[in-house]
């Protein structure tokens, strides 16, 4: 149906019922309360269908143009704006609420509104919206719910195109380090800073030496020829490679979100990502990423790139990744990088580790490590944590606490058979992962270890 009653025609059909009910119960013959209520209706029924006919003739020959203004790409949990422009053109003015055809997975607030569309005057609808899933996400025909010209029922149309935009992971994390590093005060997050002269291991420039400076450094030709002591400055080794293997297996698919509230575990990763590849990218080096642990044909692979570009085209290639319920087949994953990237880089397997992955997961670093410098970057869940952590308020909370420290001591222990055989290893709670992967990147840069 293209209209529905107005809250006008129905107030007048509950006026009548009302009336027909009180006459009934006064007594009055049926057939006499019969007649004019039909004749009512009958009336009624010819009022509403020449005013939808009128209206409906009327709205053709007006034109109404739909506009929608939304962010070039949205970010997971950002709020942001969206407006609605419309343009009236001809004699006749209307009123009604528009209803925005959303996508499922955003809430918005400030729908529906209402709007008085006059000839001649733009009108802009403003509501909010925040993305709750990356990916694609569809913004419809708006609805449009108009009163008609005599008021006795309510025209429904729909108006403007379709949109479709990318909702990808959230930058907030990224703008917070950048806007820290410009401060110098990267430990307010938790990341180790180690701004020394003289450090690294590619040759920077010729400086002025200063007290305390390293002596093993100083330039004696460079010294000689000045007339005072010049030093060599260092910094950390660049163009090299970082290869990020990232599982996308029914592991990943873990969520200890409260209500709903917050990001996802693979939320989390991307958000990790995002920020070690900027770091990485800012220090200098190439990086590429490859998935794992999805239905074949579905891996995502990116081909290491230097410059700041290439966070963008990396998060092109991610923003849409879900995780899977396929088993993570970590050698086969392990045999395909090799196959594509045969020099030497830092690799790191981020995934969900447990203790019965312990034989596949090593005989797959192994392979690795023939060739690359490797980092094992696993998740561990709060839920795990909170559960060890809570009193012992009844036989099942005791019995749950048990199992939680059954499972937390098995899956720690085959966890460390794992980094008793190399040294870069990183078990962190989603939200801490991004801050431990840049810190353990700076030691490996530091040392010089690729």
């Amino acid at each position: 149906m293209r209209f529905i009653p107005s809250s006008k025609l129905l107030s007048v059909l509950g006026a009548g019922a009302c009336v027909a009910l009180l006459a009934l119960i006064a007594g009055v013959d049926v057939t006499t309360v019969a007649i004019p209520t039909l004749a009512g209706l009958a009336l009624l029924g010819a009022v509403t269908s020449g005013d939808y006919l009128n209206s409906r003739r009327t709205w053709r020959n007006s034109v109404v143009r739909l506009s929608r203004t939304t962010p070039a790409a949205f970010a997971l949990g950002a709020r942001r704006s969206v407006s609605l422009n419309f343009e009236v053109e001809g004699p006749y003015a209307w009123r009604g609420q528009v209803y925005d055809d959303v996508d499922s997975s955003f809430q918005f607030e400030g729908l529906p509104a209402t709007v008085d569309l006059t000839p001649g005057k733009r009108i802009a609808v403003t509501y909010e919206v925040v993305p709750t899933r990356r990916g694609e996400a569809q913004f419809g025909a708006a609805q449009l719910r108009l009163r008609s010209r005599w008021g006795w029922c309510e025209l429904l149309e729909r108006i403007g195109e379709t949109q479709v935009r990318r909702v990808y992971p959230d930058f907030a994390q990224i703008a917070r380090y950048a806007w820290l590093a410009g401060d110098h005060r990267l430990q307010e997050i938790g990341i180790k800073t180690y701004q020394q002269r003289g450090e690294g291991t590619d040759f920077k420039q010729l400086a002025e030496y200063r007290y305390g400076d390293p002596v093993r450094h100083i330039d004696w030709k460079a010294t000689l020829r000045l007339g005072k002591p010049i030093i060599r400055e260092f910094q950390d080794e660049r163009d090299q490679c970082i290869l990020l293997l990232i599982d996308c297996g029914r592991r990943m698919r873990a969520d200890d979100r409260h209500n709903g509230v917050g990001s996802s575990h693979f939320d989390q990763v991307l958000n990790a990502v995002m920020l070690l590849s900027y770091v990485a990218l800012q220090q200098g080096d190439a990086v590429g990423a490859l998935t794992f642990g999805t239905p074949p044909g579905f891996e995502k692979s990116f081909a290491p790139e230097k410059g700041v570009h290439a966070l963008n085209a990396l998060m092109s290639e991610l923003y849409g990744v879900q995780p899977t319920p396929t088993h993570s087949d970590y050698v086969s994953a392990a045999l395909d990088l090799l196959k594509r990237y045969h020099k030497r880089a830092l690799v790191i397997i981020i995934t969900n580790f447990r203790d019965e992955d312990s034989s596949e997961l090593g005989y797959a670093l192994r392979l690795l490590r023939t060739r690359h410098l490797v980092m094992l970057a696993s998740l561990r869940e709060r839920i795990v944590g909170e559960m060890m952590s809570q009193p012992m308020s009844s036989a099942d909370a005791m019995l749950d606490i048990a199992s939680a420290h059954l499972y937390e001591q098995s899956r720690r222990d085959a966890f460390n058979k794992l980094a008793d055989r190399g040294p870069l290893t990183i078990d962190a709670e989603p939200d801490q992962l991004g801050i431990q992967l840049v810190n353990r990147y700076h030691a490996v840069k530091r040392a010089g270890m690729i």
